[in-house]
């Protein structure tokens, strides 16, 4: 479990030169911790289009501190290798082309060595950089370098969502780290609460100090009927009932690209879980175990979780409803199960508090809510404008970080974004309803 404050967050515009280098360190640390336990062949493979290399992740966050921070303050910049612009380009169409997405797992070459000295120079050029730059000069860029921190630390969850999956396709049901917390399976925790919650004109984006995307702005006024929330997520134990009472096979329960989707891909059961010999298995990073009934359901598309909603008579949450809420209940406090290096994985809601529990951790949390801008709203100006908004299309707004996210990258305003037929993300659910019944 770990906890962490908001003054704990990468400061916005923080230009200590000497904070700003060891935060810089910190963050590149990590990604090369998370890449260690792996070989340069799991590094390399590409399981499917929305998969990236393992490699390709370490290298890419480096073309970003390399394009947007150091192509624009060294003054006889040269690039380490001018086809890494167009290899390690995501989406940035400013910038210039790029490889296609689909196909980044055929680039053998540079291998993972090969990027690791990439990363090494670009970290030598980019401390150095910060370390001779005059105070002003720092200043400038210091919004830019957090950005590149926090795209990092994005990346570092993707990493682990890609490599869940590249191992989870190996007959041998290799084990990329850590151990699971518990040895027993936990009883199922009961039946879930409920958390009331007035409503009415309620403020929600960011406003205030700290980094923030600029997805999360501007900070704007909402009205919202009594709602009421469950007071934990939902589990595997009780996404088993739906399954036994046809949830997969009633098309009543489904919106129809939802029904259309399970019929074209046959789904069953939540991602990663597999039936062998009467006994459900989910494939996790600690390896392949049975199903415990008390842990949160997880990845889930928004699909089954509104299909799974509608079964239990209840709803999702919007976005505003969720962000009220935790603000109502933590302020500016975030606290959960994040990334630990140990157990990689959503673990149970514990005993009720009577508030709301796991809204930080373990599973994303879908909402009802399509990702779209706010009223106001404004891309940055630039190539790093395309970072957020260009992808406010088809799209549902999720909320609370995962047992992936790193520790002080979730926040109350924080939007993260996928496709509704997105499963390997690491997604749960949370029920919502109107306010509680007339006595």
């Amino acid at each position: 479990m770990s906890t962490f404050a908001a003054e704990d967050r990468l400061a916005s515009t923080d230009t200590d030169r000497d904070g700003l280098r060891e935060r810089y360190r910190a963050v590149r640390r990590y990604t090369e911790k998370l890449a260690a336990p792996l070989s340069p062949e799991d590094q390399t493979v590409q399981s499917m289009p929305d998969v990236s290399p393992t490699k390709w992740h370490r290298a890419h966050v480096t073309w970003f501190f390399e394009t947007f921070v150091l192509a624009g303050a060294e003054p006889d910049f040269k690039a380490h290798e001018e086809t890494y612009w167009f290899l390690f380009n995501s989406y940035y169409e400013g910038v210039g082309p790029r490889y296609s997405r689909p196909m980044r797992g055929v680039i053998s070459r540079p291998g993972a060595h090969d990027v690791g000295v990439y990363r090494d120079v670009v970290d030598d050029r980019m401390v150095s950089l910060i370390d001779r730059l005059d105070d002003g000069s720092l200043t400038k860029l210091a919004d830019t370098i957090e950005l590149g921190f926090h795209h990092e630390q994005q990346h570092q969850e993707l990493l682990l969502m890609d490599i869940k999956h590249v191992l989870s396709l190996n007959p041998l049901r290799p084990v990329y780290a850590g151990e699971p917390a518990l040895t027993e399976p936990m009883a199922a925790p009961g039946d879930a609460g409920w958390v009331d919650f007035e409503g009415g004109l309620v403020e929600i984006g960011h406003d205030g100090d700290g980094f923030h995307f600029d997805n999360e702005l501007p900070a704007h006024q909402q009205f919202l009927l009594p709602y009421r929330l469950a007071d934990r997520l939902v589990t595997n134990g009780e996404w088993m009932q739906f399954m036994a009472d046809g949830g997969y096979q009633r098309h009543e329960f489904w919106l129809s690209d939802g029904w259309a989707k399970i019929q074209e891909e046959g789904w069953s059961a939540p991602y990663y879980w597999t039936e062998e010999d009467g006994l459900w298995l989910e494939h996790t990073l600690h390896g392949t175990r049975p199903v415990d009934p008390a842990l949160p359901v997880c990845h889930v598309s928004h699909y089954e979780a509104d299909a799974y909603a509608s079964w239990a008579g209840k709803r999702l949450p919007s976005e505003a409803e969720w962000e009220h809420a935790a603000r109502q209940q933590e302020g500016t406090q975030v606290s959960g199960n994040v990334a630990d290096n140990q157990t990689w994985h959503p673990q149970p809601a514990g005993a009720p508090t009577g508030k709301l529990r796991q809204l930080f951790g373990d599973c994303w949390e879908w909402t009802g809510t399509s990702y779209l801008p706010y009223p106001g709203f404004h891309p940055a100006e630039g190539a790093v404008g395309e970072y957020n908004g260009k992808f406010m299309s088809s799209q549902m707004v999720l909320r609370g970080g995962c047992a992936l996210t790193p520790p002080g990258h979730a926040r109350v305003s924080y939007r993260n974004f996928f496709p509704p037929g997105a499963r390997w993300p690491m997604t749960g659910v949370r029920l919502a309803d109107g306010g509680a019944p007339a006595a």
